[in-house]
């Protein structure tokens, strides 16, 4: 099976964020979808090795932010190799509360959910969210994880669902 074939499929970069005991708290995904339109429902797929996964548990929230081509690109690295377990990822990340949750605003936009479903997989929890707000933050372009691997020249962590091990 040739697994760059999953790089094909099409991807955004997103924060997925949530509080942690009062502190915020998210990791990068590439794995965030509408489901539905009314009620307006999204899904995130979170590793559960990544400490996002356990804060959207018990919060029962979460927040996606949508990178945008020309947002700072520490943010990825900063959400996405590092654990929010050990590091305020937020530290140094611009961001605002809306509708109760941490979003980046150096984003396109953001949108809130509450969780009303869940699905488990062998690596990773599925979270469907009903939308509670969602908002743009000016006109900017969504980066695709194409372009974070084409132009951004990023690599992914090893708890993202397109992690390709070097060499496979």
């Amino acid at each position: 099976m040739d697994m760059n074939t999953f790089h094909k499929l099409s991807y955004g970069v997103y924060v997925v964020s949530t509080w942690d005991n009062g502190r915020p708290t998210g990791c990068t995904a590439n794995s965030a979808m509408q489901i539905t339109s009314s009620p307006a429902t999204i899904a995130v797929s979170i590793n559960h090795d990544n400490y996002t996964n356990k804060c959207i548990e018990e919060t029962g929230k979460f927040a996606v932010s949508i990178i945008a081509e020309d947002s700072d690109p520490l943010i990825i690295g900063t959400f996405g190799f590092r654990s929010g377990k050990d590091v305020d990822k937020f530290e140094n990340v611009k961001y605002e509360v809306k509708d109760y949750l941490p979003v980046v605003t150096d984003s396109c936009g953001y949108v809130v959910c509450q969780v009303i479903n869940k699905m488990e997989t062998a690596t990773h929890t599925v979270f469907l969210g009903e939308v509670k707000g969602a908002e743009l933050f000016g006109n900017r372009e969504a980066m695709t994880y194409a372009y974070y691997h084409k132009v951004v020249k990023g690599k992914s962590p090893k708890n993202a669902p397109t992690y390709i091990p070097d060499g496979q």
